[in-house]
């Protein structure tokens, strides 16, 4: 007969112990599993990128260059790539794909597909200038389409030997113009103010005017009707020469708007033909025998592999696109991160491979700590090699003080540049809290102006002054560093900076900018300032990209908070925008970015 235990129930500790124990058990196998899942779809996006990245077999081909998403300077990282986020492509590989085409045999034409991306004019010149090396290289024709065209993308298109259009299709030409959004109404009704302090010669350095004025200022109106006329008269000079029309027809037909129906483009001269994009694949096949059509992306990344392998001496190309912050990137956002391109600066100066430094600026400026980290760093540099400046479509405020103390700045004619100045902002939400929410504050100090920063009161009048004489300081300081970096007086500088905004093409006839050209262009530049032959030479990329676990991880961390400000920016007009302000550092040098220029 089997004894009959009687079971005594666990008492509370040891019941809590075991559902701990269990809880932890259960974390650690749902980890594992997770981490395993994870390793799998890692193994499979590294295979998928692998066979991307296979040679391509075959001749008879018709390079596209996929200009229906948007485009960047340096190609997206690894991580993005491998989970879908393919966002578009970049300069660097369009330029690639472009130089390699016509000297391979395989390559019988070039495709561009136009529609959908947000290139600005400065792209659109870079990708014209390696259009132009094409057509010297080599008998190849360049066929552009597209089902609807912003004013950069046709000003590109007109370098093709045809250019197409959908019959239902929209040539967005209409001239150029500028327009600039104001908070001012609607703090006002909140109960915030702000306050705006620039020196007192700095008219022109608007940024931070949005929020404080219901229009435009003269001084800022007078700028801005300068650079947008000065890239559209460079522009549209090119567009009729390259359409065998004169300006006076193609302004006529932007002032009538005669893009916008395509038989009127067509009549007008715009484009050559109407027709459906497998009409053009079969017109390439026809006329040229092409009989495979391959994206760039995966052309150039044939054509890094085997470039990878090549010896001889390096140039160090470095990408400063986006705004200008302080710290280090901790994810896939854009931004120039002072301490990575001051790291990447330092590596590249140290590299014994490495004879020559390019510093291509795509950046419309930001927070003052991390610009003179950044020129300080570029003035290091330069010490051991040249460091030469590649302008893409802005290099302002901030983004033109980094550039000063390059050995030689090379810029597009539609580069937005200049822009020398510094402001400061600081918001006031105390009406805010009491007059719409029911919130007050109260203070104890222990000295005059222990608040006097407070936003929670109007700025003290100590405070002002102490905030206006640091930025006249810094002008002062930044004005003298154009000066030392360009061989120039600080009174001749202090007269064409005061936060004026110039183009490329300005810039060059006042001396802020040697020469005018692309990023081939200053490569070539640095080649020949550190006295080595550019066509033997290799260009390795800065800053380096993070390993791809690395990547991975950053992604993980970040990919909740990007979701929601994806979210916000879907509802809220401008809330990168006002994210960014928000964020900023009181003292800034950059150019006013809220200004929307087509």
């Amino acid at each position: 007969m089997t004894p009959n235990y009687e079971q005594k129930p666990l008492g509370f500790g040891k019941t809590m112990l075991a559902s701990a124990v269990g809880v932890i058990i259960a974390f650690a196998v749902l980890n594992i599993i997770a981490f395993i899942i994870c390793l799998g779809m890692l193994a499979s996006a590294l295979s998928s990128s692998m066979e991307n990245t296979t040679p391509i077999s075959g001749s008879n081909l018709a390079v596209e260059l996929d200009l229906t998403q948007p485009v960047s300077e340096r190609k997206p990282n690894e991580i993005m790539a491998l989970f879908g986020e393919k966002g578009g492509t970049s300069i660097e590989q369009l330029l690639a794909t472009i130089e390699s085409a016509a000297k391979d045999d395989r390559v019988d034409a070039l495709y561009l597909h136009l529609g959908g991306s947000n290139m600005v004019w400065a792209q659109a010149e870079e990708l014209q200038e390696a259009f132009a090396r094409f057509r010297d290289r080599c008998d190849k024709p360049i066929l552009a389409y597209g089902e609807t065209m912003t004013q950069p993308e046709y000003y590109l298109a007109t370098g093709a030997n045809l250019l197409a259009v959908h019959p239902s299709g929209v040539i967005e030409f209409r001239g150029m113009g500028a327009e600039a959004i104001f908070y001012k109404g609607l703090l006002d009704k909140l109960g915030v103010h702000m306050e705006l302090i620039r020196p007192t010669s700095c008219a022109y350095k608007s940024a931070g005017e949005t929020y404080v004025r219901s229009n435009m200022s003269d001084a800022n109106r007078e700028q801005v009707r300068s650079y947008i006329n000065s890239i559209w008269d460079y522009a549209v000079a090119a567009m009729a020469a390259n359409r065998g029309l004169t300006v006076q027809q193609l302004n006529t037909v932007a002032d009538n708007l005669g893009g916008f129906l395509p038989d009127e483009a067509l009549k007008n001269g715009l484009v050559d033909t109407l027709c459906f994009a497998q009409d053009i694949k079969q017109m390439m096949n026809e006329r040229y025998g092409v009989k495979k059509i391959v994206k760039a992306n995966r052309y150039a990344e044939t054509v890094n592999q085997t470039k990878a392998k090549e010896g001889g001496d390096q140039i160090a190309l470095i990408y400063a696109e986006g705004n200008v912050v302080p710290g280090k990137s901790n994810g896939t956002a854009t931004a120039v991160y002072g301490d990575d391109i001051v790291k990447a600066l330092t590596d590249a100066a140290k590299d014994e491979k490495v004879k020559a430094i390019v510093l291509r600026v795509n950046s419309p400026g930001g927070a003052v700590t991390a610009s003179e980290s950044m020129t300080h760093a570029v003035r290091e540099a330069k010490k051991v090699k040249p460091v030469v400046i590649s302008m893409s479509g802005l290099a302002a405020s901030a983004g033109y003080e980094i550039s000063c103390f390059g050995t030689k700045i090379v810029a597009h004619p539609t580069t937005l540049t200049g822009s020398i100045g510094v402001f400061a902002t600081l918001p006031e939400v105390g009406n805010l809290l009491r007059q719409k929410l029911g919130i007050t504050t109260d203070t104890v100090m222990t000295n005059r102006n222990s608040t006097g920063l407070s936003i929670y009161r109007p700025l003290s009048t100590d405070a002002r002054n102490m905030l206006q004489r640091n930025v006249e300081d810094f002008y002062i300081t930044f004005t003298q560093r154009v000066a030392d970096g360009r061989g120039l007086t600080r009174t001749y500088v202090d007269s064409i900076a005061r936060g004026r905004v110039w183009t490329g093409l300005q810039a060059k006839e006042i001396g802020l900018v040697d020469t005018l050209g692309g990023l081939p262009l200053a490569l070539s530049i640095a080649a020949e300032e550190a006295g080595i032959d550019y066509e033997k030479s290799t260009v390795k990329v800065f800053p380096k990209e993070k390993r791809l676990w690395e990547q991975v991880m950053d992604q993980m961390d970040d990919s909740k908070e990007e979701e929601i400000k994806a979210r916000l920016n879907a509802v809220i007009p401008f809330y990168s925008e006002l994210e960014q302000w928000s964020q900023m550092e009181p003292l800034q040098a950059r150019l006013p970015f809220l200004i929307k220029i087509d």
